[in-house]
């Protein structure tokens, strides 16, 4: 049997180029290789305070990506998180498991907690619960993640290795799976730090959806470094994000690059970088135009089925050992 894949994005701010490159496009490949359950991830949305018409937008806007990028339904299970209340159901139990201790430790908390404790809300606090449910409700094996998110990956295996442990063999330990190559594009503004979506300047960043006139902006206010080469060096982050993002989008190998690029200025590689990403992106923002609402609406309603089957299941076992009965 094939191990099993879960993944998820929240469909918050933009997905940005950024995201696609160190997860979306891996998904896309690995869901040749193992069984995939890809989550459009609303649930953890609510943490903070959401417009409801807009969080609904970017929800079906987030699953058009998915399937644009790549993501074959017929392959892959696609779902919204909150059409299977599984995840709810679990995150509770998994929460009466949890130590207060354990979630006070986690650095996203810790860091959201440190700027306005009085105004932070107890699902902030309590949501690497809810992250943990996802993953165990399908048996995962491996949870594609980037850097930021290990330390709640291993807070899940703790919840259910305790679990198992108390009430009897029941959830698989998953691993982590982080993609030795684009795991971290780096900001515009500031390319020492990851290309995020929950950074206030947009310009910082280069959405999937943005159109060409505003790819060309972000890349001409993008940050390079003093001197004049063009090479790619680690102690000259600014040029060198330009050529990893450049590399991406074009598959030419450095050295090629390089020379491409030799005696050129850097006003003309934002230019190229920005025409390649252009292109990059063009097919793919088609695609998302070209998919229908009953299309989506179809997607999404038998990935819920399939999701559900299974995530029911665990439940039903979860509540067996728990002697919750008649659930």
């Amino acid at each position: 049997m094939a191990k099993r894949i879960f993944s998820g994005a929240q469909p918050t701010n933009n997905l940005h180029l950024g995201n696609y490159i160190g997860a979306l496009r891996h998904w896309v490949d690995l869901q040749h290789e193992y069984e995939s359950f890809f989550c459009i991830v609303n649930l953890h949305a609510v943490t903070v305070p959401q417009d409801p018409r807009r969080l609904a937008e970017k929800t079906r806007e987030l699953a058009r990506i998915y399937l644009a990028a790549g993501i074959d339904p017929k392959v892959s299970t696609v779902f919204v998180q909150s059409d299977v209340p599984e995840h709810a159901e679990l995150a509770w139990v998994l929460n009466c498991v949890a130590r207060i201790s354990e979630l006070e430790r986690m650095t996203q908390f810790k860091d959201k907690a440190r700027k306005a404790r009085a105004q932070v809300g107890a699902g902030l606090l309590t949501y690497p619960a809810l992250m943990a449910s996802d993953i165990l409700l399908y048996q995962t094996d491996l949870v594609p993640v980037g850097h930021d998110q290990k330390q709640h990956l291993e807070l899940t295996r703790d919840l259910a290795e305790r679990f198992n442990r108390d009430y009897g063999e029941t959830f698989r330990l998953p691993e982590v799976f982080i993609p030795k190559v684009g795991a971290k594009i780096g900001a515009l503004d500031d390319p020492s730090k990851k290309m995020s979506k929950s950074e206030e300047n947009d310009n910082s960043r280069i959405n999937m959806l943005d159109d060409p006139d505003t790819v060309r902006r972000k890349f001409r206010r993008a940050v390079t470094d003093s001197g004049t080469e063009i090479r790619f060096d680690e102690s000259r982050p600014g040029v060198t994000n330009l050529l990893c993002v450049y590399q991406i989008m074009t598959g030419r190998a450095p050295a090629e690059i390089e020379a491409h690029f030799e005696g050129r200025g850097y006003g003309s590689l934002k230019e190229e970088v920005a025409e390649a990403t252009i292109e990059y992106l063009r097919p793919f923002q088609e695609r998302v135009s070209a998919i229908t609402d009953e299309e989506l609406n179809r997607v999404l309603s038998d990935g819920r089925d399939r999701a559900s089957s299974i995530a029911g299941e665990t439940m039903r076992r979860v509540y067996g050992r728990l002697g919750i009965v008649g659930a």
